[in-house]
């Protein structure tokens, strides 16, 4: 074994990424000084830990800290003075002395240290804002999730090592601190400064604290009248989360802060969660029904956590799902009883398709899988862990039944509150609810849940002769990765299902090393003859079910409620798509937009061909409900931006003018107002922005019209929110228009204009405006950095665009991972947004010759990158066997 060796050249005591379990904080009394002039900080913390083994040397995290001192407190080492040795691979130190053993017991441990604030979004790093007068004002925040509590202050950053914090910060008097706690004194110092003591904190990990110092109370003076409704959907979210969970929120207060500069959506941090602005702050007059839905969400999601994630929290990262997929979840949960305008369940299918199509790829991952150094702990932070997880909970909790799920979830955070779990923890609560707490006594037998059997039902095969085994069957879907295609066909009254793992760019006739992969999967269904949900729960690799007659056809998994794609054999698929075309409001919304999901997922494995599945897709001309109809255009758009990356005009534009043809009766349908139900609004945007770009004569004149009237007014007039960004994008086309559009950007103070904005910005045709937006952007000054990844997956999805966006992020790749640092969810967007559009072996070994040139330490092993060089790779294949099929299919149909 490699000796681990110090900055000092000395050999480091410890060897593994990971810190020791002999030894525990349980208490941290931390002081930190910020200097918003010179942008430093320096510190003392005094750390009272538990030895439970005799050591030589106390292991601890520390991340670019000067550490200047180190002492050992206490009576029988009056303040002994510590060696330190740093072994920065691991952003470790070691404490020592020599001939001075750590003896079992407790100890107090204090060091002072000082640091720059950091030029990134993590650690303590600096943000700044513009006045209305002009005046650029800088202020300090916190992003600790998930290795960056180190980077502040040396502590033992890993989430099992909870512990309780004791906050001062010392400041100066134009500023003002918050935390996590409520401020119990201000006391002077001698110099003028003053010093915030904070209330003790609860037990928690080094992640989930915060604070900030700055001269403005949580948001920015001019913009606080865009608070009051994310103040209102933080009081509703929590009163909610208290009587759901049946456990009061355990702190005495919580702050939301909106930091202006900010790289992820939110953070949960206890007692005060932080945000970016366009996640908390709705202007009504200039905000989206899109954004209000958004920003409900994300708080949701962020107070979600205070229970799923702060109050009980995963061992380690390898089961960060049960933070991030849990939160996800509870989105949708809460807003369906507490929002039921905002009609959320139109929307968790898009999450669920957005996981599978990840999860299609050799390069996924099981959604707990094991990590260790923080760029393998940062890459969890993804859509398997975020929105699978979400997805694998709306299963189990149908499987359950919601209030069988209830009570366990309850049950689990009542047992393990102040602590942390794994996996299998959550399994053991939701396998032991009895019937008599409230569960469904039609699904379960009056003891039987607590002995872990289900009783038989007439009515399926769900529970029969099967002993419900809540982790043998979540085992199959946690620690395995992918996800398993269920192919079906019907003969007569028997239909055959056959399960195998559904794998994108591989053979599908040839055996892989998933090939014996199984999972136990709980299938829903309806029939021709019944659209009462049947169930069936298949455990092995190939079953039959009984029909109590013959049908038509067989739709299963009932609106999404599993996490698996079907197949439908012999004729399946034609029988559905005569429905579809004879009578598709048989079938929900939802599924509909499943069958067209699966239908198309299948052409990629060779299971179904292109031109059955673009005839079923010819209903959609009498579709009008979101989730099928915005299904329908993220299958189809994505076929002609392949291939006008393969430069074929003739053919991307015959796709064009088949999608509007397709869409024109629901387009005709559109006002350019803002009525209309929420999802029956973000319809609108969708169809006026598809009709604009397409230049549909009619969009163009109404959005060329209310443009000008919007740039005469000096952009006083009231747009529609609904359609300002359709009429911005207009605008941009022109270069009057694009400087016009910059300007108000520079000048508003509403989040959701300026996002609007410069995505109008970024879909221009005007390639030097391009250029100048992404430079602006990554100089962060009129443009702020946090928007970059955004800006550039804007701009790589503009026809005029895309080159610029590979060469950008090629050129400027040292950058951004200092920036945005390896393996965060901002790289990854950007590495696989920017290509996963290429369809020509020439990029795809453009790509390959980028990525591999560089060392593992910048990023040649990221996860990301394997995702973007296979799905080139699919790209390819997929064109090369489908080119002609389309060609003849479009011409056939446009014809007619």
């Amino acid at each position: 074994m490699a000796v681990k060796m110090a900055s000092n050249l000395q050999p480091f005591p410890w060897d593994k990424v990971r810190l020791p379990n002999t030894v525990k904080p349980l208490h941290y009394d931390l002081l930190i000084h910020t200097n918003l002039t010179s942008l430093t900080f320096h510190g003392a913390v005094q750390i009272f830990i538990e030895v439970e083994e005799d050591t030589r040397a106390l292991i601890l995290h520390s991340k670019r800290l000067q550490i200047s001192r180190a002492m050992l407190l206490g009576s029988n080492h009056p303040h002994q003075e510590l060696h330190i040795s740093e072994f920065a691979a691991h952003d470790q130190i070691a404490l020592f002395s020599e001939g001075f053993p750590f003896v079992r017991g407790n100890h107090v441990v204090r060091l002072e240290f000082h640091a720059n604030l950091s030029e990134s979004f993590h650690g303590f790093y600096k943000s700044s804002y513009i006045t209305m007068s002009g005046e650029v004002r800088t202020l300090a925040s916190t992003q600790f999730e998930p290795t960056y509590a180190r980077a502040a202050f040396p502590c033992f950053d890993e989430p099992a090592f909870k512990a309780n914090f004791t906050l001062c910060i010392r400041r100066e008097s134009k500023h003002i601190a918050i935390s996590n706690m409520p401020k119990l004194r201000t006391v002077e110092q001698s110099d003028g400064l003053l010093e915030d003591h904070f209330e003790t904190t609860v037990k928690m990990s080094t992640y989930l604290l915060a604070f900030i110092v700055c001269d403005f109370h949580a948001i920015i003076p001019e913009k606080i009248g865009q608070a009051e409704y994310a103040l209102d959907t933080a009081v509703t979210m929590l009163d909610f989360y208290e009587d759901y969970f049946d456990i009061p929120y355990p702190l005495p207060k919580h702050d939301l802060a909106a930091i202006p500069d900010f790289q992820s959506g939110a953070m949960e941090n206890w007692g005060l969660s932080t945000y970016r602005e366009s996640g908390l702050l709705f202007d009504p007059e200039k905000s989206s029904t899109s954004d209000k839905l958004g920003i409900t969400k994300v708080i949701a999601h962020e107070l979600a956590h205070q229970w799923f994630g702060n109050l009980v929290t995963m061992h380690w990262w390898n089961d960060l799902w049960l933070n991030e997929g849990f939160a996800k979840f509870m989105e949708y949960v809460s807003l369906n009883i507490t929002h039921p305008e905002l009609q959320v369940n139109d929307y968790f299918l898009e999450k669920c398709f957005t996981a599978l199509s990840v999860d299609s790829l050799s390069s996924t991952h099981p959604i707990s899988t094991a990590v260790e150094n923080p760029s393998e702990i940062s890459e969890m932070f993804d859509d398997v862990s975020y929105r699978k997880g979400a997805c694998l909970l709306n299963m189990l909790r149908d499987f359950l039944t919601p209030k069988v799920f209830k009570y366990g979830i309850i049950n689990y955070l009542k047992r393990h509150s102040f602590k942390n779990t794994i996996s299998t923890d959550l399994w053991e609560s939701l396998s032991n609810i009895c019937s008599s707490d409230g569960g469904d006594s039609e699904r379960l037998s009056l003891g039987g849940f607590c002995s872990r059997s289900f009783a038989e039902t007439p009515a399926s095969k769900w529970f029969m002769e099967d002993r419900v085994d809540v982790k043998g069957i979540m085992d199959t879907w946690t620690l395995q990765e992918g996800f398993p295609l269920i192919s079906v066909e019907v003969k007569g009254r028997e239909v055959s299902l056959r399960q195998q793992r559904f794998l994108k760019g591989e053979d599908s006739s040839k055996p892989s090393n998933t090939s014996s992969f199984l999972w136990q999967v709980p299938l829903t269904y309806i029939t021709s003859h019944d659209n009462a949900v049947q169930r069936f729960l298949l455990k092995t690799q190939s079953d039959v079910l009984f029909l109590p007659q013959e049908v038509d056809w067989i739709k299963l998994n009932v609106d999404l409620r599993g996490f698996y794609m079907v197949h439908y054999e012999s004729g399946g698929w034609d029988a559905l798509t005569r429905q579809l075309t004879l009578n598709h409001s048989l079938f929900s919304s939802n599924d509909r937009a499943s069958l067209l999901h699966d239908i198309f997922q299948l052409v990629s494995i060779e299971k179904v061909s292109l031109d059955k599945t673009l005839n079923l897709s010819l209903y959609l001309s009498k579709e009008s409900e979101i989730m099928p109809v915005t299904q329908g255009f993220s299958e189809l758009v994505p076929l002609y931006k392949l291939m006008e990356k393969r430069e074929m005009p003739e053919l991307e534009n015959q796709l064009k003018v088949h999608l509007v043809r397709l869409f024109w009766p629901l387009m005709q349908r559109q006002s350019w107002s803002d009525e209309g139900s929420v999802s029956e609004r973000m319809l609108r945007n969708h169809l006026l922005l598809f009709a604009c770009i397409r230049r549909e004569p009619s969009c163009v004149s109404n959005a060329t019209l209310l443009f000008r009237k919007w740039k005469e007014s000096d952009g006083k007039m009231r747009l529609p929110t609904d359609v300002s960004l359709v009429v911005y994008t207009e605008g941009a086309r022109m270069d009057e228009g694009w400087d016009f559009l910059l300007e108000k950007y520079k000048r508003s103070i509403s989040p959701s204009e300026k996002w609007m904005i410069h995505v109008a910005l970024s879909y221009s045709p005007l390639t030097h405006k391009l250029q100048w937006l992404l430079n602006r952007a990554i100089e962060g000054e009129i443009i702020k950095t946090q928007d970059l990844p955004s800006v550039l997956l804007s701009v790589s999805r503009n026809p005029r665009g895309f080159k610029l966006a590979w060469h950008f992020l090629k050129t400027n790749w040292e950058k951004l991972v200092k920036k945005f640092d390896l393996g965060s969810s901002a790289i990854s967007r950007m590495v696989v947004g920017v290509t996963d559009q290429y369809s020509t072996r020439e990029m795809l070994h453009e790509v390959q010759s980028f990525f591999g040139s560089l060392s593992p330490d910048q990023g040649s092993e990221l996860r990301s990158v394997q995702q973007a060089l296979e799905k080139i790779e699919q790209n390819i294949v997929w064109m090369d066997r489908n080119i002609p099929l389309l060609k003849t299919w479009l011409i056939n149909h446009l014809v007619n």
